[in-house]
């Protein structure tokens, strides 16, 4: 395959890296916002009056405009060119942020929502893609490390920002920290971006049907994984979705292979190393947002702590990614990505599976160590699998690649989700049940585990009086909520652990 070299090699170095820095603080801000904001979204109900059902839609409407955006990354690249895309995407975030902070209402809020998180969705597969096209080979994995650093720091850190900002000073700051640092970047990559030529024929070469049909497929598949845990999986109203899905999927994907300048070239899925790669951001997605999403879960409704504690909590595995960091350079230079990649995630698998052990007092303490090896393990999960799906392609195919690329992770992180609330809504109820007769039988073990008082179960049979029973009955429920969560963790390290499959199936890359 032919090997990627930047975009200007005569450029000096520190130019290109301004460039670069420029579109990570962009991507950072993307990732962020979408944290910052759920730490706090019962501040912004109670503040426009929104009512509960609807609340999710805050969320929802930036997740669904930022999928449908992420593969048409490349599209937008050949029309644009990765400067000016970057400066206008960075310009239209930043604008929705300030429209987000001034709305007095629930439907402008989730208006400027879309237009934030259809500029955001496009900011992510460009950092990635800049990588191969702005540097040559030998500082390509410095480049990944930067860019993955901050795509998986921002989650971390989001909830403890979030929670900081809302409880300093208001929920519009949630929107208004965007507007300085995305003005900055802009300016920067305006300056310091390589100039490219635009290609405008593309307009009159876009299939407007195949746009239609992806974007119904991928927000049809957002909206029912975001129903099924709660309406269940076989409700009308979800299968009527996952249907719409499967047809409009099917018709765009059938449509795109026969047209000569298709708006996503599906064609780089013939590529082993691209699909071997995009398989594990895929794999990735569901262990990278299930464990972001479960720990928040777990504190709150568990343990009972707000956003800042929740954040300085999750704060352990950002500070273990930084710290692995160069590591993680020095042996990506070294050493072939294959093994590496499978290092990573048969590390992270267990990061994950030992959090499958939690009680309902875990805390701090417990969730340390498994924070600690997921942390280590997150940048092995990322460099290598990077560097299989995109290293070795043609620089002008990388911006469709890195969009498909990165839209699998983010994928995988919607069912990953979407199976975890199936599992803790599904679960809960047959557990505690179960808890119920074990502590009827007079299990010792299983009055520990919930926290009752040992002369109440000790010796026990049969049903327990009124007054046993309402105090038994909230800790019964919150140690089947405990027992359902790490059902969830272990489900998630299993088929993190199924990442190893495909690593086999990868050819090595060309040495760095």
């Amino acid at each position: 395959m032919e090997r990627v070299e930047p975009a200007h090699p005569d450029a000096r170095p520190a130019i290109v890296w301004l460039g670069f820095i420029a579109m990570c603080i962009g991507m950072f801000m993307a990732i962020l916002d979408v944290q910052v904001v759920a730490t706090s979204l019962p501040t912004i109900q109670s503040a426009l009056g929104i009512d509960p059902d609807q609340m999710s839609w805050i969320q929802t409407a930036y997740l669904i405009a930022e999928v449908v955006a992420i593969p048409l990354t490349g599209l937008l690249t050949r029309l644009l060119t990765m400067r000016w895309l970057f400066v206008v995407a960075i310009g239209l975030f930043v604008t929705a942020s300030a429209g987000c902070a001034a709305s007095g209402s629930f439907g402008e809020l989730v208006a400027w929502r879309v237009l934030q998180g259809f500029s955001g969705g496009t900011l992510i597969p460009s950092v990635f893609s800049a990588v191969f096209i702005l540097f040559p080979n030998e500082r390509q994995a410095l480049a990944t490390t930067v860019a993955g650093v901050l795509a998986v720091l921002a989650p971390t850190v989001g909830p403890i920002v979030g929670g900081w900002l809302t409880e300093t000073y208001s929920w519009h700051w949630l929107f208004l920290i965007n507007i300085v640092p995305g003005i900055a970047s802009a300016i920067l990559a305006a300056f310091f971006l390589p100039r490219q030529p635009a290609d405008p024929s593309e307009l009159r070469h876009l299939d407007g049907l195949s746009l239609l049909l992806m974007a119904t497929a991928l927000t049809t598949l957002e909206l029912s994984l975001k129903e099924a845990p709660t309406s269940g999986w076989t409700s009308t109203y979800v299968l009527s979705l996952l249907a719409i899905c499967l047809v409009s999927g099917g018709v765009f994907i059938a449509r795109t292979l026969r047209r000569d300048r298709p708006i996503v070239d599906l064609g780089n899925f013939v590529d082993r190393n691209f699909l071997v790669g995009s398989t594990l951001s895929f794999v990735l997605g569901i262990g990278l947002f299930g464990s972001v999403y479960l720990m928040p879960v777990f504190l709150a409704f568990v343990r009972g702590h707000d956003a800042l504690e929740i954040g300085m909590t999750m704060l352990v595995t950002g500070i273990a990614q930084l710290v692995t960091a160069p590591i993680a350079v020095a042996l990506e230079k070294r050493l072939d990505a294959r093994l590496l990649s499978a290092a990573g995630f048969a590390l992270f698998a267990i990061g994950v599976g030992m959090s499958a052990f939690q009680d309902p007092r875990s805390d701090y303490d417990a969730m340390f160590w498994p924070q600690i090896v997921r942390g280590v393990a997150i940048m092995f999960c990322l460099l290598p699998p990077t560097r299989l799906a995109l290293g070795t392609l043609p620089a002008d195919r990388i911006p469709d690649a890195s969009g498909l690329f990165n839209l699998m992770r983010n994928l995988g992180g919607a069912i990953g989700i979407a199976l975890i609330d199936t599992i803790i809504y599904t679960r809960s109820e047959p557990l505690g049940q179960g808890l119920w007769a074990r502590l009827q039988a007079g299990d010792i073990d299983a009055a520990t585990f919930v926290g009752a008082p040992l002369q109440a179960i000790l010796g026990h049979h049969g049903e327990f009086d009124a007054d046993t029973t309402a105090l038994l009955d909230p800790l019964v429920q919150t140690a089947a909520s405990v027992q359902a969560i790490n059902e969830a963790w272990m489900v998630v390290a299993i088929l993190t652990g199924c990442a190893l499959l495909c690593v086999p199936f990868a050819r090595r890359p060309a040495s760095t």
